[in-house]
């Protein structure tokens, strides 16, 4: 049995995954994290020989000890009741989320694509990201973090005024980027006189590098999806143009990006990863960050990458080589 961790919203790339390990003869059990509070049946025992946690929908129950390996796709916030008076919100949050805990403990030893522990911490740790791509060979933009309005101004000097900014973490929870987000977002002299409100939230200032195209690069476990998109005037972020559809195309990573990506990866500790990476009008390729939870059933459906099938049979392996 693989289980497969995501959300309630979820479509297409989990059907993909669920069925292609039903092809190779594995069952799934598909967890909506957001309504575990609301859909399953809990039921954990410690005894002296041991612990035993059974999950349980209306379809199936799985015992933690029939779980072979782990697809870490999604955990999103519970979902609360409405009729939950609000005195007891707090206490209904507390007790599922240290059930839920209870859970993803008992299974930590079986294979994972992500690790969760080091799947949280490199998702809200761009800075690590960045380190890590340099230390593997990879060229990365200035970059500073910071909540301190003269060294913004100064920063944003040395750079030309080329200097683009966005948060440190990620609001948006759409393949499709249409749920509140962010997007990277040129900085302009204007912008520098109203920078009071850094106190509330230090941001990411980076020098802007003009580009010929983008890259999102989906890795699995040593394998490598990528779509391009050529550069489009002035847009910044591929996620706010709008008017016309995204037009991706296949692209081959050339070998030493590869592997360099790949010892970016390994350092990290992620089995999986949407990448994303621009290439300068002179050939350069600049890392920009790594999203463990990243979206890339957009590249399976234009492009006819078979990612979702990757990643079980990855998940596959995993269990093989474990036993």
């Amino acid at each position: 049995m693989i289980l497969c961790i995501t959300h309630s919203n979820d479509f297409y790339t989990i059907d993909i995954v669920q069925r292609h390990l039903e092809k190779l003869g594995y069952q799934s059990f598909r967890l909506n994290s957001d309504k575990f509070a609301i859909d399953y049946q809990i039921n954990y025992t410690l005894q002296k020989d041991g612990e035993d946690y059974c999950l349980s929908d209306t379809e199936q129950s799985i015992h933690a000890s029939q779980i072979e390996a782990v697809w870490y796709r999604k955990l999103w916030d519970l979902i609360v009741p409405n009729e939950l008076d609000q005195t007891y919100r707090s206490v209904f949050r507390q007790e599922y989320q240290t059930a839920q805990q209870l859970f993803i403990n008992s299974i930590e030893r079986i294979p994972w694509i992500n690790n969760m522990q080091i799947d949280h911490a490199v998702g809200g740790d761009k800075l690590m990201q960045l380190k890590a791509a340099r230390a593997a060979g990879l060229y990365i933009p200035q970059t500073l973090f910071s909540n301190d309005p003269a060294m913004i101004k100064h920063f944003y000097k040395i750079c030309d005024t080329n200097v683009v900014a966005k948060l440190h973490g990620s609001l948006s929870k759409s393949m499709d980027g249409n749920t509140p987000f962010f997007p990277t977002t040129k900085l302009a002299a204007s912008d520098l006189e109203n920078l009071e409100a850094m106190a509330y939230s230090p941001m990411i200032f980076q020098k802007h590098i003009v580009k010929a195209y983008e890259l999102r690069i989906v890795y699995v476990d040593g394998v490598f999806f990528t779509g391009k998109i050529p550069a489009d005037g002035d847009k910044i972020d591929w996620r706010i143009v709008t008017g016309k559809p995204i037009l991706w195309e296949q692209y081959k990573l050339p070998e030493f990006l590869g592997l360099r990506l790949t010892e970016m990866m390994n350092k990290l500790g992620l089995h999986f990863g949407a990448i994303d990476m621009i290439r300068k009008p002179n050939g350069q390729y600049v890392f920009l960050e790594v999203n463990p939870q990243g979206e890339w059933g957009m590249l399976q459906k234009h492009l006819g990458y078979p990612i979702g099938e990757t990643i079980a049979e990855k998940l596959v392996a995993r269990i093989k080589i474990n036993k």
